[in-house]
């Protein structure tokens, strides 16, 4: 007998209140009674190391010994946790109280550190980690060992000091061969100043729940050529490694049946033409029943979601009777009330009964005070069986969905959620510019005074969001966890957060760095090819200028979201006021930035074209604005060519997409608008939606792809020619600058054919670009060339505010099935990744030319909250998790497929 010591409990460390320690997953469940008996000394080693003495009835249960300490403990999630018999040949899961050492550990690793709401459970999941990266069964890089340290060390002796650090680590071994890593752990727990061990045991768990490792108990088995492997179980299923590399997954959806017999583990799948039965031969019958036994506790636990019914139970019925009606189903007695058994046709004799497949609430199951009680209202029996056999309750993919973790569905809970998805977006993008930084500090040319302004710029901004991000992922776990009244209740806000961060937002410098950088860029050619190879990358998936501009972009998207906010609260709202604060200061800052911001899209626009076109030079100067650009079709001797044009507040120039290795137009011809005149000539041609452009004495015959197109070019040509007796001396400036173009003004009327197909299998002789200079194929330009459609610097600008990250479901027009994605809106394309941890997008989809609608029923999409999306013959379906989310997409989606008329968005605001 030993007495139990002053020992630090896990709750204790963070201050949790004392509980119970009953597990809240089973409300109402008390601590099973101490049988009578003598009592055992029962050693328990805690996940600390500690070791705990508890005397236990020699009669107990494992689960006696497990609730007490739990209750030793204060723990309240305890169902995430069990106790281990250790032995020298196998360990298992404590049932019968032996008296000798057990050791407390994580039952099932959770999902996501995030849905961990108590501190104290966190703090056993982190000591978990460290006993499994200490004993080598976490393998993971270098890397990510040295930066779970780092964070251990954090926890256990506050702040980087690098003496006291160095010691630590002497004396301290936390990994296998953790001096040669020393230098890397020390440089990563020098970040982590300013982190709280509650913060730091997060982080860890953060970073662990990524790797491949995670919770994984490897058990030794062989295939049937007698291959070494390991069998794990997961909450997605059953893996099979091979050393410690995964070779195969099989998802709890596509298994019908797990057994085992004698040493041949078998698992049974559905569904499967080639091979319908795996199976895997392991060390021992034990063996082999106790990774049974886990498989049926893990399925239990993570698919679950209500009691299972008990399989129906044989009944012996002993009654005597005279049947007095005939009909099948009815029994009268002068002590029996009617019972109704289905399917038995009933004689009027003497008979004995015998019930063997009636169960109790099919049929009755007591005689009480000379009548029957029916037992359906009976409380079920306690979960026995994982129910993995034929006759199962296994889900497939579409039940799975429909049992969803039930979030909170209110607008306000979404709107946190849609800043929380598209807060990841940003901080991605971000990172992204940090890279950017770290390619020019490598390079010479780049000047010392662009450096400092990039980083004195989004380095602030990237430690202020991933801060802000991490506090929001928090606010958000705690809003739908299964949290107390009282916690929620002061959880469920995010305005005092979008306060906070308002009032630290630094974005004067934004447009600055966008200038500097395309100075240094026309000062150095060594510094454009840089930026241009960095442009390139997968990880780059839009412009890099927008890149830079997103914290502008951004600050737009902050005020969509507060205005929500504060229409959805009353004002008596907890939230509202902050959310109004936030508001009122977000707006400020905007209308300080809102002209630099209308000057700098503009600039970054014809920077972007000046890329995209071939003959051209000096287009991005002041005083310049873009219009529109987009397709139209020229009339001439030949008949109806496609061609490019790009509409300016002075000039109109149009191109033709060459078959160049540099992805670029070439300039062909470009009129002056100073003079022009526009009129409709559909009957004078006699080509639908055409009109002709009079410019000093010349005439172009265009046609558009429709009316609307027709409309809005016509509308904007006569702004813009009005706009032009504005901007005398930009044409002239831009004609200069392009020997190889034709002006309206030349001998040559027409251009000639031969020439425009000569230019599209050529290199360019003189332009801004190179002929071996890769340009993006893919910007807005292109898109408007291959979908015969246009877009207008209005749309540009409604698109700027239309931005929208999330998961979505797609599905294919034949295809059955739904995928998960991680889909980003922005610059008019649906971008796809796996996650939203990955780099680069696996696929893009432009949707200018596409149309959206709602998925109708002659469809047989039989789900809520699809949309579709179709071009021509190409089809798409998506799905949202709610109605809000559904809204949303297609409100950001029609902004991208809907080109906006300018009378039209002028006049969206005005009283009908």
């Amino acid at each position: 007998m030993v007495e139990q010591g002053q020992t630090s409990l896990a709750g204790q460390r963070l201050g949790a209140p004392e509980t119970l320690g009953i597990s809240t997953l089973e409300p109402g469940h008390k601590p099973p009674a101490m049988p009578p008996g003598r009592l055992v000394p029962i050693r328990v080693l805690l996940l600390d190391d500690s070791e705990e003495i508890f005397d236990i009835s020699h009669r107990a249960s494992g689960r006696v010994l497990f609730e007490t300490v739990c209750l030793h403990l204060n723990l309240i999630e305890g169902d995430y946790f069990g106790l281990e018999f250790q032995s020298h040949h196998r360990k298992m899961v404590t049932d019968q109280v032996r008296p000798c050492l057990s050791s407390f550990t994580d039952a099932f690793m959770c999902l996501s550190h995030v849905l961990i709401c108590l501190f104290s459970i966190r703090y056993l999941f982190a000591l978990q980690v460290r006993q499994d990266l200490a004993s080598g069964r976490l393998t993971c890089s270098d890397a990510s060992a040295s930066l779970l340290v780092s964070h251990i060390i954090q926890s256990e002796i506050g702040d980087f000091e690098e003496t006291q650090c160095r010691q630590h680590l002497l004396n301290t071994n936390y990994i296998p061969d953790q001096m040669a890593l020393m230098d890397k752990i020390m440089e990563f727990h020098h970040k982590h100043i300013g982190q709280t061990p509650a913060e730091s045991d997060y982080r860890l768990l953060e970073v662990a729940s990524r790797l491949e490792m995670y919770g994984i108990r490897l058990h030794p088995a062989k295939d049937r050529e007698g291959t070494k492997l390991s069998l794990a179980v997961a909450h997605g299923g059953v893996l099979v490694f091979q050393g410690h590399n995964r070779i195969n997954n099989f998802n709890w959806s596509k298994i019908r049946k797990l057994s085992f017999k004698r040493r041949r583990f078998l698992i049974k799948l559905r569904q499967n033409v080639n091979q319908d039965t795996l199976e895997f031969l392991m060390a021992s019958r034990d063996c082999c029943k106790m990774f049974w036994k886990v498989c049926v506790e893990y399925h239990a636990f993570f698919r679950l979601f209500e009691e299972p019914r008990p399989k129906p139970k044989p009944v012996l019925f002993l009654v005597t009777f005279i049947c007095v009606n005939l009909s099948v189903g009815e029994i009268h007695t002068s002590h029996i009330r009617t019972i109704n058994i289905k399917g038995i046709c009933l004689r009027p004799v003497l008979m004995i009964f015998i019930c063997a497949c009636l169960s109790f609430s099919e049929v009755t199951c007591a005689l009480v005070n000379g009548h029957a009680e029916d037992c359906r209202g009976a409380t079920p029996s306690p979960l026995i069986s994982p129910m993995l056999n034929d006759t199962g309750a296994i889900r497939t993919d579409d039940e799975e969905d429909n049992r969803r973790k039930n979030c909170p569905t209110d607008n306000a809970y979404c709107i946190a959620k849609e800043l929380l998805c598209t807060e990841r977006t940003y901080l991605k993008d971000l990172e992204l510019i940090t890279s950017f930084q770290g390619v020019l500090d490598k390079e010479d040319c780049v000047p010392e005074a662009l450096k400092t302004l990039l980083s004195s710029t989004y380095e602030p901004l990237h430690s202020h969001h991933t801060h802000f991000l991490q506090e929001l992922e928090e606010r958000l776990s705690l809003w739908e966890g299964p949290c107390s009244t009282e916690v929620k209740g002061e959880m469920q806000r995010i305005g005092d957060l979008l306060l906070k961060s308002a009032q630290e937002l630094k974005l004067q410098m934004i447009s600055e760095c966008v200038f500097a950088l395309e100075r240094a860029c026309v000062a150095s050619r060594r510094l454009e090819c840089v930026c241009r190879e960095f442009e390139l990358q997968k990880v780059c998936y839009i412009p890099l200028n927008v890149f830079l501009l997103s914290p502008l972009h951004r600050l737009l998207h902050y005020r969509q979201i507060l205005d929500r906010l504060c229409k959805h609260y009353p004002p008596t709202h907890t939230d509202y006021s902050d959310c109004r604060a936030a508001l009122d200061d977000v707006c400020e800052l905007e209308a300080a930035l809102r002209p630099g911001l209308e000057q700098i899209e503009n600039y970054q626009k014809l920077l972007e074209l000046q890329k995209d076109l071939i003959g051209v030079e000096h287009l991005a100067v002041a005083g310049r604005q873009l219009i529109r650009l987009g397709c139209l079709s020229k009339l001439s001797g030949k008949g109806l060519q496609q061609r490019m044009f790009f509409l300016f507040n002075d000039v109109l120039l149009y191109s033709t997409r060459g078959i160049t290795s540099a992805n670029q137009f070439t300039v062909h011809r470009q009129l002056p608008l100073h003079g022009m005149t526009i009129r409709e000539s559909e009957d004078e041609w006699g080509v639908p939606h055409s009109f002709t452009l009079m410019v000093q004495q010349q005439s172009l015959v265009v046609a558009a792809c429709s009316e609307s197109e027709m409309e809005k070019w016509m509308e904007d040509l006569k702004m813009a020619v009005d706009m032009a007796e504005e901007c005398n001396g930009l044409t002239a400036d831009l004609l200069s600058a392009s020997k190889d173009v034709k002006s309206s003004g030349a001998s040559e009327v027409v251009e000639s054919e031969d020439d425009l197909c000569g230019s599209r299998t050529s290199l360019p002789r003189n332009g801004n670009n190179s002929g071996n200079t890769l340009n993006r194929g893919n910007t807005t330009a292109h898109v408007c060339w291959h979908r015969n459609t246009s877009v207008s610097m209005l749309d540009f600008s409604i698109a700027i505010e239309n931005k929208l990250s999330g998961n979505l479901l797609r599905k294919f027009k034949n295809s059955n099935g739904w995928q998960k994605l991680w889909v980003v809106f922005t610059n008019f394309t649906l971008f796809f990744y796996k996650t939203h941890e990955d780099e680069y997008p696996l696929a893009s989809l432009p949707l200018l030319g596409y149309s959206v609608t709602h998925a109708g029923e002659s469809e047989n999409i039989h789900k809520d909250h699809v949309f579709k999306l179709h071009f021509k013959s190409h089809i798409y379906y998506f799905r949202t998790e709610s109605e809000y989310f559904f809204e949303r997409w297609m409100t950001v989606i029609r902004s991208a497929t809907v080109s906006a008329s300018r009378t039209r968005y002028l006049n969206r605001t005005e009283p009908d």
